[in-house]
């Protein structure tokens, strides 16, 4: 991606494609190590991610919002977990027309064992950078994620 750049584009292109590049060689890395790991996909790992986060359970629509994916994603993603018992779906208790998706103790094991390698993966891609840069890059950021959500409808903050 960067390297159709030249001299004369804008920094904020060059910054906006430094930016993806970086996290597509990340998600493409971990995407595999998942995959040969433990056998998962990123959004089955990301759909668990959102449900450990939420041991109440959520709606299948509020995960659609939380993973940026449509519906349809979310449930086929949800049938395939439920399918090997790290998930349940149970009637929503404010809309009967609704399903709440849990983790199972199956499911919140599998996860907690998943996510602690995960961790140790993304400080070992991030190892090149000293403590200092990150807590930089961290406030840098943060004040470009307010610059955005203060200029963009409040859709996907």
């Amino acid at each position: 991606m960067e390297a159709r750049l030249t001299e004369d584009h804008h920094q904020s292109l060059v910054l906006w494609l430094r930016m993806l590049s970086c996290t597509v060689r990340v998600e493409n890395e971990i995407r595999s190590r998942l995959r040969t790991h433990f056998g998962i996909t990123l959004p089955r790992f990301d759909l668990m991610a959102q449900l450990e986060r939420h041991p109440e359970g959520l709606r299948m629509g509020e995960l659609s919002q939380r993973m940026m994916v449509t519906g349809g994603n979310v449930t086929g993603i949800t049938d395939q977990l439920e399918e090997e018992g790290l998930v349940v779906r149970e009637p929503s208790p404010e809309d009967r027309r609704a399903f709440v998706v849990k983790l199972t103790p199956a499911g919140r094991k599998a996860f907690g064992k998943m996510a602690a390698v995960h961790e140790q993966w993304i400080i070992e891609l991030f190892s090149a950078l000293p403590a200092s840069s990150k807590d930089m890059l961290i406030d840098l950021l943060s004040q470009l994620k307010q610059g955005l959500n203060d200029r963009l409808p409040n859709e996907r903050k």
